[in-house]
């Protein structure tokens, strides 16, 4: 038996709750994991939320999709992403379902090694953010000599778009509250203040004009002005303006209605991340720890949408 937080009814953070639950033993291709750490998303309370629908049949729901650990069992056959997986591997496991949990037991082929230069923590905060941050960058290919506008560039998936448009030689202005000027600039990004007036100061962050814009936020302002500022639509893309990017022939990506999922992109981008996690090209911003039985203010945390970096429980 193990500790793992379920949804008992569809609502907010009030349904949630941590119970005892069995751990079944792996089977063929499968590998257990004492978890150490799981990242928390903005998808897990919309799971719940009654946001994708409230069918009770899923309920009590299992939440956490990324988790770090230490693999304690391997089933027959068990493959790895990066290869043979063996009891004792230090793992990150992204995709998987349930991960808020001292233990779990999962596909092998999510499985992959932690980097160890990241914490544990770290480790469970960097593949969901960060594979959609990697699809951003190959959907509207950004390359060395491009200027990139990211907006949010603060948040998760913003400032790991903004490291991995840095290692491949672009520029990066970036939108965010002032006080976050001076951190996003030991980043290489050039920081510029939302609201009023932000095509003008855009603009004087780079003379030579924006390649590409990447909206992580999703408001009107974020659309507009990269449609103002960015020639080519197809090298402009959202994961959250539904809707608009849409009507406004911009590349909408990710799992809501009408995006692109691009799979093959985000598994192929799992290895990269850690790679260039483990050369210390990527870093991980862990905004705050909650062991798993205040999971509740967790996830008010993140709905807020100012964490300030990723949100992890600590069984």
């Amino acid at each position: 038996m193990t500790k793992a937080v379920v949804a008992t009814g569809f609502g907010g953070p009030d349904v949630l709750s941590v119970v005892d639950v069995d751990v079944p033993e792996p089977q063929a291709g499968e590998v257990a994991i004492d978890v150490r750490a799981a990242g928390v998303n903005p998808i897990d309370y919309k799971l719940y939320s009654g946001a994708f629908g409230a069918d009770e049949a899923q309920l009590p729901m299992r939440l956490g999709m990324e988790v770090s650990g230490v693999v304690t069992a391997v089933g027959r056959g068990a493959a790895g992403l990066a290869g043979t997986v063996s009891v004792g591997d230090e793992v990150i496991g992204y995709a998987v379902q349930g991960g808020y949990a001292g233990q779990v037991t999962v596909s092998a082929s999510v499985v992959y090694p932690r980097p160890d230069n990241l914490s544990w923590e770290q480790a469970a905060g960097l593949s969901l953010t960060g594979v959609t941050a990697y699809h951003l960058l190959e959907a509207t290919d950004v390359k060395a000599g491009d200027t990139v506008l990211i907006h949010a560039v603060s948040g998760g998936v913003g400032l790991t778009a903004a490291q991995l448009a840095v290692d491949r030689g672009a520029t990066v202005v970036g939108t965010a509250s002032e006080h976050r000027h001076d951190a996003l600039r030991g980043y290489g990004v050039v920081p510029v203040l939302y609201g009023d007036g932000l095509s003008d100061r855009v603009r004087e962050a780079a003379p030579d004009g924006v390649d590409v814009a990447l909206d992580t936020v999703g408001t009107d302002e974020a659309v507009d002005v990269s449609l103002e500022l960015v020639a080519d639509r197809h090298r402009v893309a959202s994961v959250a303006a539904f809707g608009r990017a849409t009507e406004e022939g911009i590349q909408l990506l990710g799992n809501g209605p009408g995006a692109d999922p691009g799979e093959e992109i985000r598994d192929r981008g799992r290895l990269v991340l850690t790679d260039l996690a483990s050369q210390g090209k990527l870093d991980v911003v862990v905004a705050q720890t909650f062991p798993l039985d205040q999971v509740a203010a967790a996830h008010r945390l993140v709905s807020g949408g100012h964490a300030g970096g990723k949100v992890v429980l600590v069984p």
